[in-house]
């Protein structure tokens, strides 16, 4: 029996009363489990950050999660920051060198909200700090009163790239999706191919036309993954990715 492929999470670094934890969302952990079929890698997030290839030697995937908090504007040369405006430096400090690292091996990353923002920037392009500022972009924020079901449930449509990944896995053209995301991609960055636009024409997913299996998308497939089979099949996909890498990795 073909053991599970190693996915790394990293984390984010968030304060729980006098002290902080290296903490990371039990619906990325659940969807890697039981939709990829993988196991899951918890990685802290430190400053400065841990060596990459310290991980990386030993795992066969990265997924890049959602979080809280926003990339710091000066890694993508954006407006400075606002007050209440929520950052984690030591998450931007691990993810944006183990994604660097994990690209140049070629490792099969999966990325979802701010992930895909990571991506983006690690490549070279740009992010609108606040979607719902830019003129003719839709407001894609959640009602952060609302329940959590009601915040997750399907929000808008997007419109799936011809030909593409997505497509091919959804079985249609469009497809409707949650949205619960402040930041989204401004400049998409040389290499990526949008895979999905939502009607406002935000970029809603992309891949990397330079790696093997580098996705990004902006939604969340990982919530109530075995309830949506296009969501699992993303996550079957990202699974079968890591396994192929896992078979020729040489870890000698």
């Amino acid at each position: 029996m073909v053991a599970p492929p190693w996915v790394g999470l990293p984390t984010d670094s968030t304060p729980l009363g006098h002290h902080r934890f290296a903490v990371a969302g039990e619906k990325y952990v659940h969807a890697l489990a039981v939709a990829a079929g993988a196991t899951p890698v918890l990685l802290p997030s430190l400053q400065p950050p841990l060596p990459a290839a310290h991980w990386l030697d030993r795992l066969d995937g990265l997924l890049l999660t959602g979080a809280v908090s926003n990339i710091e504007p000066h890694h993508y040369g954006g407006a400075p920051t606002w007050p209440g405006n929520r950052h984690d430096p030591a998450r931007d400090a691990n993810a944006l060198s183990l994604l660097q690292a994990a690209l140049e091996r070629d490792m099969p990353v999966l990325a979802i909200c701010r992930g895909f923002q990571e991506v983006n920037v690690v490549l070279g392009g740009t992010l609108h700090a606040r979607v719902h500022a830019v003129p003719g972009l839709a407001d894609h924020r959640e009602d952060p009163a609302a329940p959590v079901e009601q915040q997750y449930a399907p929000a808008h449509a997007v419109q799936l790239t011809g030909g593409g990944w997505l497509a091919a896995w959804a079985g249609a053209d469009r497809v409707k999706v949650n949205s619960v995301h402040g930041q989204g991609i401004d400049r998409l960055a040389t290499g990526l191919r949008v895979e999905a636009r939502a009607d406002d024409g935000l970029v809603e997913a992309a891949r990397s036309d330079a790696h093997t299996f580098v996705l990004g998308v902006q939604w969340h497939p990982e919530w109530r993954v075995t309830d949506h089979p296009f969501h699992h099949r993303i996550f079957q996909a990202f699974g079968d990715a890591c396994r192929r890498y896992s078979c020729k990795a040489d870890r000698s």
